[in-house]
Order: structure tokens, then sequence, then C-alpha cells
């Protein structure tokens, strides 16, 4: 029989030791903890208490243990709910440290911590059998020469994947490794993304998560992955079998690596799975309610939600900035991930009383941390607190999901009034959230603080942008009230499918400008999976509850003339360096030009009715490039700033699927509605600067 001896506390969770595992459990006021260990059968072979207590953690050494074996832990002490008190020992808990998760959480009564019809009582029935274990793992990999690819921001095209959606449905991945890691790490796939130029991976959560009950109930899944419940482990969702979910994250991470793609992770460390006060007790509300999520100030009973999703993580409190912090330097040092995506990153930044700080515990304790101050951090700017929407006012070296841009594009290419400074603002690295000095730099942070994006999981996808007006969300079963109204969208002609060949060349015509603007602005430009060949989820702009070919990308229907266009504006963006720079345009090298090619004045950036610009770009011995844009339903004739113009050569037109690079042999170019132009000088600055009124 397995016997439990004194134990190490500092590094807390399963560690593998010479003949056994320690264990270590951070639960400041449970009176006992203890282990349950299980044969794979589901048996309960052990219940060991802990023997060992220092600075709030329980700890013991069990021998005999190897990795793989199963666990859980039952928490004993006071059940208080008004003092935020929550132990019930009926309640097996998983390990907020264990490195797998093995199992699903079954929606019965006895995952409750209180009763349901007189919660200040416990709930009597144990929880065994309803919620899922932890396991211990062997981190030990061959990762050869692997390293971190430290991709500068300057070359950085980020591409949103969600790893079973991406190939659920791919034709040259074996049918075994589909919606899987192994999948998204498969030479076809790493092709595909290399040929569209991309550098970075940004993958939705792939923390070991649970699907909501009311989901459940609906026949439904938590698809998109933002309700976690363990932040060590891998989600067994994209494993090709059961317990190979550790190895093969691993051996995707250096498939991609190798191919010079980097790995970014969206983590949701804002809440968990748990809800609200009277949610399940799965993890670490049994373990330490009190001290891991934040309640209110004189009602300890009732939870802080800023999140929308029945709680909020504490990191301004030592033990949920370890937790947050030891989760990163994992996924860092045992898988080898580049950086990160904070999912409500300000619920990160936000001190004991709530109040957002760029540069509180949480940014001092990341920037300083050796492990995780190389890699890249990428904020999503808003949660639901006070004063939650933040673009802009994250500290260095944090990047910014910019939602400014994405609503900005839509509606410049919708043909949306009054415009021309946004998108102008936009296209120009945003220095007007950017350009404010850093307190810890001294200096703007600079354009490549902007992550731009037309498009993303939340919300159209790329190709229902342009093909519907309003959200068709029914499928969700909550009654067409979730997902966003505001999407600044337009079908260009009936909403959805045609055939109709002129509504067809429209929305190719809108779908191009839209991705050539979010790789042609000078920031750090992303897509969403799919976008570049055309994925629909026909109309659902929230499907984030379907694991099904409504949400997969579905390769056989595939637009290859999109691939192939994207890859060629990638391209573009790395030959002109004054593109993809890392400071803002100064005004000797750059104009914004009205069609008849003078500058724009102050009553041309406020007509209202204007939807037609140029930026002209030039630096001392190097190529001139031209941007046209022309939002307006009308064609529009530019002129080309200067003289001798016939050194200038149309690299781009997003009227055409394909095109071949046309020297342009007159003073003029013509846009049709709706797209935008690219154009380079083909051997130098011999062009003049465009002349202002």
């Amino acid at each position: 029989m397995a016997e439990v001896t004194a134990g190490e506390w500092t590094r807390l969770g399963p560690t593998l030791r010479d003949g056994g595992v320690n264990f270590a459990v951070f639960a400041p006021r449970a009176e006992r903890v203890d282990v349950c260990l299980f044969a794979h059968d589901g048996a309960e072979t052990a219940r060991l208490a802990l023997p060992t207590r220092h600075d709030g953690v329980h700890c013991g050494f069990v021998a005999g243990l190897e990795a793989g074996q199963l666990y859980g832990l039952r928490a004993s002490g006071p059940w208080r709910p008004a003092d935020a008190l929550l132990f019930n020992p009926q309640k097996l808990l998983l390990d907020p440290y264990s490195p797998r998760v093995v199992g699903e959480v079954n929606w019965h009564p006895s995952v409750r911590g209180g009763r349901r019809d007189w919660p200040d009582e416990p709930e009597p029935t144990d929880s065994a059998s309803a919620v899922p274990r932890g396991a211990v793992v062997d981190h030990a990999f061959d990762w050869g020469s692997d390293r971190p690819l430290r991709t500068p921001w300057a070359e950085t095209f980020v591409y949103e994947a969600h790893v079973g959606g991406m190939t659920a449905t791919h034709p040259a991945v074996p049918t075994g490794q589909r919606g899987t890691y192994l999948g998204l790490g498969h030479p076809a796939v790493v092709e595909h993304l290399l040929a569209l130029g991309v550098t970075a991976v940004e993958l939705l959560p792939v923390h070991a998560r649970v699907s909501e009950e009311s989901l459940v109930e609906r026949g439904l899944s938590n698809y998109w992955g933002y309700g976690t419940l363990g932040f060590f482990a891998p989600d067994p969702r994209f494993a090709t079998a059961p317990g190979r979910e550790v190895r093969e994250f691993k051996e995707m991470v250096r498939a991609l690596h190798a191919a010079g793609i980097e790995v970014l992770l969206d983590v949701v460390y804002n809440h968990t799975i748990e809800g609200d006060s009277n949610g399940p007790h799965l993890s670490l509300r049994g373990l330490a309610n009190r001290t891991y999520y934040r309640h209110e100030e004189h009602a300890p009973e009732k939870q802080v939600d800023w999140t929308g999703c029945g709680n909020t993580l504490d990191p301004s409190r030592d033990a949920g900035l370890r937790l947050v912090l030891d989760s990163l330097r994992s996924w860092v040092s045992d898988y080898h991930v580049d950086g990160f995506r904070f999912d409500l990153a300000p619920a990160l930044f936000r001190d004991r009383h709530g109040v957002f700080s760029g540069d509180g515990r949480f940014a001092a304790a990341l920037f300083q941390d050796p492990v995780l101050r190389g890699t890249k951090l990428i904020a999503e700017p808003w949660d639901l607190g006070p004063s939650g929407y933040r673009l802009g006012d994250f500290p260095h070296p944090f990047r910014e999901w910019n939602d400014r841009f994405r609503d900005t594009a839509r509606r410049f290419w919708r043909g949306d009034a009054g415009q021309l400074p946004e998108i102008a603002s936009r296209i120009g690295g945003s220095s007007d959230l950017f350009g404010g000095a850093d307190e810890g730099l001294g200096r703007p942070r600079g354009p490549l603080a902007s992550v731009n994006y037309v498009a993303c999981h939340d919300g159209f996808t790329l190709a229902d942008l342009v093909s519907y007006e309003r959200k068709r969300n029914l499928a969700n079963g909550e009654d067409g009230r979730d997902g966003s109204n505001s999407n600044w969208s337009c079908p260009w002609g009936p909403e959805g499918p045609t055939g109709e060949p002129g509504i067809l060349a429209t929305r190719g015509t809108v779908a191009r400008s839209l991705l050539a603007t979010s790789l042609l602005s000078l920031g750090v430009p992303m897509i969403g999976h799919g976008d570049e060949l055309g994925r629909t989820q026909r109309g659902n702009n929230n499907a984030y509850c379907h694991d099904s070919p409504l949400s997969w990308i579905d390769w056989e229907s595939a637009d290859r003339s999109l691939i192939d266009f994207v890859g060629h504006v990638a391209a573009l963006r790395r030959g002109h360096p004054l593109i993809a720079q890392g400071r803002f345009l100064r005004h000797q090298e750059a104009r914004w030009l009205r069609p008849d090619g003078l500058e724009l004045q102050v009553e041309d950036w406020e007509d209202p009715q204007a939807r037609t610009l140029g930026l002209f770009v030039a630096e001392e011995n190097e190529a001139c490039c031209l941007l046209l844009l022309n939002g307006s339903d009308a064609p529009v004739s530019f002129l080309i700033p200067g003289s001798g113009v016939s050194n200038w050569q149309i690299k781009l037109d997003t009227s055409r699927p394909v095109l071949r690079s046309e020297h342009v042999v007159c003073d003029r170019v013509e846009l049709v509605p709706h797209a935008l132009l690219f154009l380079q000088t083909i051997d130098g600055r011999s062009t003049a600067a465009p002349l202002s009124r």
C-alpha cells in the first residue's frame, strides 16, 4: 500500500523524483488535504493526507509512483459561504497544477459544493464518479536542436488557428491525425502556412477545458476552448489517442519551429470554468476559493465577474500571480512555446481595488522573469470591469489586438461616410493609440504595438463579412441574443450564397481589399484561419459552441486564388521596409493624397463624402510605393504624383484575383469601386514627390 512521507513545498503540483512523486498543493485555509490515487479502471486505490504544511502549502512524497499515475485532491476545512470558505471533502478536485487532465465533467448534482436547495449546507454526495483526474507526467522529450525562433515583430505575420478546425477535413492529413496537434504540424499544413508567408500561429485555447453545463444540455460543446479547467495541461481533445497529448503537442511545436513558424497560445487567465459563486467545485474553488478568485469587498460570498463568465481570477494576490506565472513558464520551458495572447487582459492588470495599472504587479513580475521576458506578448485590451476598454494602455513589450483597425477597415470598405481620418490613422500605425510615450521606454511604443486584423475567431469570417448583413446564430440555442450586432458588414446584394457574377465579383474585391489593408498597413498583421480561402460559418458570428463543419475549414471548397493572393501581398510587405518598420512614418517620407495627386488638406479630411485617398511613401535611395484606396461605389481616376511615370509598376490590384505586375505607361490609374492598388517604382526614387496646394 502506498505511503506518504514529508514532502517538498517549493514547487507546486506533482513532481517526479527518484522513487516516487512529490505532491504540493496551495490550500492555506484547509485543515487537511488528501491525495487520492486511482487505477485506470476508476477505482480509488489510496487516500493519503499530505503531512507537511508550509506557508499555506500542503505537501508529501509518495514512494513507488510513476508517470501516468491518476490522482485527485480532497480538501477539508470550514464551510462558511458568507466568508467565501467552501471546503467540502466529498468533492474530488483537480490539482490546478496537474500537467494532464483525464476524463470529462459529468454535470451531475454532485459536482456542486453546496446543496442546490440550501447552499449554506455542503452537498453530501461524493463527486469522484463525475469529475476528471489529474495525471503525473514525465516531460522528457528529444527536442534536438529546437530553440526559440525570436522572429522580430517587424517580420511577424500572425495566423490565428483552432487546432481541431484547422485540419478536421484536410485531405492531405491522414484520417487519424485530422483535428489534432499532429495534424497542425503535418507537412501539408506547414507548406500551406509557408505559402501564405505566415511566421507565427496563434492557437485558440489549448489548455484543458470543460464544456459548460448549459451547452451540454443543448447538445453543444465549448469548441473554442475559453472554459479552462487545467492551466498546465494540453487539451486532450487534440490528441490522436488518450494520453498522447503531451508528447504530440511537443511534436507539433518542433515541426512548426523547424519550418520557421512560431507558436503563440491564446491563454485564458481571467476566469475558469467554475462559474459564479454557486458554480461547480472542480479545482480552485474547493482549495483556495477566497484567494484564487476575486470577491466583493463587503460581501465575500459574491464573486466579482469582470469576464462575463461568473468569476475573475485574482493575480493581484500572491497565489493567483504565482499560478499564472508558473503556468506561463511551464509552456515555455516544457513545450517551447514562443508567446501568448492574453484573453481579457485588463483583468490581469487590475490591483486589489480593481484599478487598471499597466505597471502593476503582474507586469513587473512578467517583465523581469528570465524565462518569460523574451517571449511575444499580446493583449486583448478589454474586459467587463470598470473602465475596461484599455486599447493603447498596455506597456512595452505588449502588443495589442486593435479592434479600431478592424472596425475602421470594415466601415471604410463598406463605404461609410467620414472614415478618411480614421482609415489613414489605422494604415499609418495608429499613432493616436500607440504614439504616446511609454514610461519604460521614454519614447512612443510605435506601430508594431498594433496587431492589425479585419476578422478573427470572434465575429464574422471574412467571407461572411461580405455576404451577410445580420448574424445567423439561432443554432447556438440562445435565441439569437449572443454575438455582436455591430459587424459593419455588407452582403453587396441578397444575403448568403449566390451565383450572380456581379455580386461575387464585388464580394471578392472587398474581401481582397480588407486583407490587403491589414497586410500593407504599419503594424503586425493577423488573419483568421480559413479567411485566406473563403471559409464561411453561414452567417454565424459566434460559433464558439460548434465543433462541426460549420466552424471547420472546408479544404475541398478552398478558393485557391485567394490563397495565392495572400501570399503575394505578404511578399509585397516583406519587400518594402517602410511598411514593416517599427516607427511611424515621417512627413518627409509620406504624403496622403487626393485623386488629383495633391496632398489632402483640412477640408478634404473633414469631407464626410470623401471615400478615396492615396499614401505616397518614399525614402532616399529606396523604391517609392503608392497605396491607393477607393472605398466608393464609383470608379476613380487617380493621378500618379510627379512626372516620368513610366518607372511605376502596379504590384497589386484587389479587383483582380490574380495579378501579374504591370508597367504604368500613363500618368493616371483607374480604380474600380471598392478596390485597392499598390504601385512601386522599378529603379529607385526617380519620381518626384507629390505637390502640396
